[in-house]
């Protein structure tokens, strides 16, 4: 079955395969990420992630550190296809980052799936994740 999802016409079968591999994701993605966590994805294949972060936790400047590492800059020559970035709508119209700071990760290779970007994350953050002394604290 097709449907329009974000303007975009997606497979529902494709849909329920990303929600899948987007609850394992979630479960990658502490300490400091708060939910909701959103994500959608279109019939080509690309998929994104949009969460915020608990600025005023204590880690979570090491956890945009660590996710930013893995995602943006593992390797110089052999980078993974996704992106990581913040967002924000202006601010002077909505308001601060404690509210309107967002963060997203992108992809554009369909063959990079949100799991296999779990089983990155998985190898390279602390473990266990929700283990906060784990964490590098400065």
């Amino acid at each position: 079955m097709k449907r329009y999802y974000g303007g975009k016409l997606i497979d529902t079968k494709r849909r329920a395969d990303v929600e899948r591999e987007i609850r394992l994701f979630r479960m990658e993605m502490r300490p400091s990420v708060q939910t909701p966590i959103s994500f959608g994805s279109d019939a080509e294949g690309d998929w994104w992630v949009k969460f915020s972060i608990d600025i005023h936790h204590d880690l979570a400047w090491h956890a945009v550190q660590e996710l930013s590492c893995v995602i943006n800059y593992l390797s110089i020559n052999e980078r993974l296809p996704s992106k990581f970035y913040p967002v924000s709508p202006a601010p002077y119209l909505n308001g601060g980052p404690t509210d309107y700071l967002s963060w997203v990760i992108e992809n554009d290779d369909k063959d990079f799936k949100p799991d296999t970007l779990t089983k990155w994350l998985e190898g390279r953050l602390p473990q266990p994740v929700d283990d906060l002394t784990q964490w590098i604290e400065e």
